[in-house]
């Protein structure tokens, strides 16, 4: 029976993701932070899926011998944060301790464990070995580190995520609402695959496409967002 380890499964898309492993019959482990306010209503929602909360602290000891414990068929990294979140909690360069750092500790925890997990990695359109954008920088150097990590892997690059947050991205909502309207009207001028590549898409169609690409057995490769589109 296939096993899912989830990080990031309070966001957008890992909540949708731990939702379809479960209408796939999968066990799922979906992680929350030990510290998190929400802890006991994440209990009782990812519970009323027949899922488990897992809280195992976010450091490199207690995640692998986690991992060796569960010895999972897949693993989700499904992880991000914001500008903004950094402010408001006080910590410097979250895409480096988040984005990156707490990738790479389930990363390593993976390779680790034993079970040789499929690793999913939730990365983002415009990722390129020169880019200068650090939000983009972190998630290329985990993708050439997930590249040498000698386990079965896929790292998917969506354009826009939409879809109701916890937390509010007013910029994420008015450029993919600008852009999905500009795309439109490319794809009436004819420019169809410019349209299906960058065009948003919501937590729960990404999420489709996340679950049959990890359980589907697909090739390690970087999935761009208009393969993902038309797996939802």
């Amino acid at each position: 029976m296939s096993k899912a380890f989830v990080a990031g499964a309070t966001g957008l898309t890992g909540r949708e993701v731990v939702r379809v492993l479960r209408e796939r019959g999968v066990d799922v482990h979906a992680h929350v932070r030990p510290d998190s306010r929400e802890l006991d209503a994440w209990r009782r929602r990812f519970g009323a899926l027949g899922a488990e909360v897992d809280t195992t602290p976010w450091m490199d000891d207690a995640m692998r011998a986690r991992l060796t414990a569960l010895a999972p068929t897949h693993v989700f990294a499904l992880l991000g944060t914001t500008k903004k979140r950094g402010r408001t909690s006080g910590h410097a360069d979250t895409y480096e301790s988040v984005d990156y750092g707490l990738s790479a500790i389930l990363l390593r925890a993976a390779i680790a464990c034993g079970s040789r997990p499929r690793f999913v990695y939730l990365s983002s359109m415009g990722v390129t070995a020169t880019t200068k954008n650090p939000y983009l920088a972190v998630r290329h150097r985990l993708e050439t580190e997930l590249r040498a990590s000698g386990l079965p892997w896929f790292a998917a690059r969506p354009s826009f995520i939409v879809g109701e947050r916890d937390e509010d991205r007013p910029l994420e909502k008015v450029g993919s609402a600008v852009g999905d309207g500009l795309l439109a009207l490319v794809g009436l001028l004819g420019a169809k695959r410019m349209r299906e590549s960058y065009r948003s898409q919501t937590g729960a169609e990404l999420a489709q496409a996340l679950v049959r690409l990890a359980l589907d057995e697909a090739p390690d490769r970087v999935v761009p967002s208009d393969e993902l589109r038309a797996l939802r």
